[in-house]
């Protein structure tokens, strides 16, 4: 009896000890869940954008095509380098029917010939997003160079009648980006645009006769951003 006693006892000892190393085993065979994958050092993003922008030489602008303001369509791509340094590349275009003019006294007067400007903007800018994890809006500040190239053809003209060049200016930009998902954003931005010595010569008449040289101005965009 005192034997089977003594059976009885290892046994319950044995699992008990059993019973108690048994979740720490578990615990330690049981597979950690695994880790999302680390972000990419540098992202590569596409953008498709539309807005509309002013220009510094406003009457020349007014004279020939009624407004001083247009709209602009582009598009182009975006580098992200970590979380905060960015640079862009894009082209848009600015086209918009208007008729030549001769100035006199200040005054434009239209002489019935059909006119056609458009402007094809290459911009190449850097910048910083200031982001953080929370943040679903994340704005940026950026700075670039552009290269601008301006056409204006009238009807009945000769081609050493049009007038046709490319400019060298840059750029101030700012805005804030909105992220829909992880693959999907869209931004608003203004920006100003500088390009001196644009119409040097007396390029155009209009240009000429108001005195205006600078081809910049304010540019209002919205982005639609395809990438993470």
């Amino acid at each position: 009896m005192t034997h089977l006693r003594r059976s009885l006892r290892c046994a319950a000892l044995v699992c008990g000890t059993l019973a108690l190393l048994s979740p720490s085993a578990a615990a330690q065979t049981r597979t950690p869940p695994p880790r999302p994958a680390p972000e990419p050092a540098v992202r590569v993003r596409a953008v498709i954008e539309a807005g509309a922008r002013t220009f510094t030489a406003s009457q020349s602008f007014e004279a020939v095509l009624g407004s001083h303001a247009g709209v602009i369509f582009g598009a182009g791509a975006e580098a992200l380098v970590g979380r905060n340094l960015f640079v862009s590349f894009g082209v848009s275009r600015f086209q918009k029917d208007g008729e030549r003019v001769v100035v006199a006294n200040g005054q434009a007067f239209p002489i019935g010939i059909d006119t056609t400007i458009s402007i094809v903007p290459i911009e190449v800018s850097a910048g910083w997003r200031f982001t953080s994890p929370r943040r679903t809006v994340i704005p940026y500040l950026g700075a670039g160079v552009g290269w601008h190239r301006y056409k204006e053809t009238s009807e009945f003209a000769t081609a050493d009648e049009d007038v046709q060049f490319t400019k060298t200016g840059f750029q101030l930009l700012g805005g804030a980006e909105w992220r829909a998902s992880r693959w999907l954003g869209v931004a608003g931005e203004a920006g100003w645009m500088s390009v001196p010595n644009a119409f040097p010569g007396g390029a155009t008449s209009a240009a000429a006769a108001f005195d205006e040289d600078d081809l910049g101005g304010a540019v209002f965009r919205v982005k639609v951003v395809i990438g993470r």
